[in-house]
């Protein structure tokens, strides 16, 4: 066990996700030991990020625009919307490249064990979107887990009600797993063979 500074970032290179005892490790010793300008860069990048990085406000992606360049694209086709859990989650569908909508991030998913509600969510701002009637259909992409379920049959009621199509994902996706890690050609078969929520 190392001490002091090194030992602290170490902790905090370990507080990051997906990076254990280990790999914290190895990756301190290598700022240590790496040369001045390369660690300011990365205390640079960091920094920008924290300082410039916001959320969208039509949709919720991260940029550093008021807008971000998925909803400033006119090429994308405005009548169809899919709603992710996390900003993340837009880098894995745009992989898979076969869809050419919009997107809308709710900010997580309904978890009552964690007291996280619809109104925790971003769906009032999705109903807003969708008062315009451009938009003809609505694809849930939430995790398929307990709690992306119940986000998704939540949606596809809410949107019923005021006659929006919707769509959920085809399986093909593990259960229990995250959009983050699935693979761009599972994602891709399971964007097209979705079905309507009904």
């Amino acid at each position: 066990m190392f001490e002091g500074s090194l030992q602290n970032l170490i902790d905090e290179l370990g507080a990051l996700p997906g990076v254990g005892p280990k790999s914290a490790q190895r990756l301190a010793l290598h700022l240590q030991a790496s040369e001045p300008e390369d660690v300011t860069r990365l205390v640079e990048a960091i920094q920008a990020v924290r300082t410039r990085v916001h959320f969208c406000e039509v949709c919720g992606n991260l940029t550093e625009s008021d807008i971000c360049s998925i909803c400033r694209d006119a090429t994308r086709d405005p009548s169809l919307i899919c709603v992710v859990q996390d900003a993340k989650d837009i880098q894995s569908v745009e992989a898979a490249r076969v869809f050419r909508g919009r997107y809308h991030v709710l900010g997580g998913a309904i978890d009552p064990m964690h007291g996280i509600g619809p109104e925790d969510l971003r769906i009032r701002q999705l109903l807003t979107r969708l008062g315009d009637g451009q938009v003809t259909e609505v694809i849930i992409a939430t995790n398929p887990n307990i709690e992306g379920d119940a986000t998704a049959s939540y949606l596809a009621r809410t949107l019923r009600a005021i006659g929006v199509d919707t769509s959920r994902l085809a399986m093909g996706l593990p259960v229990g797993g995250d959009l983050e890690y699935a693979d761009s050609v599972t994602l891709g078969r399971a964007m097209e063979g979705r079905r309507s929520m009904v």
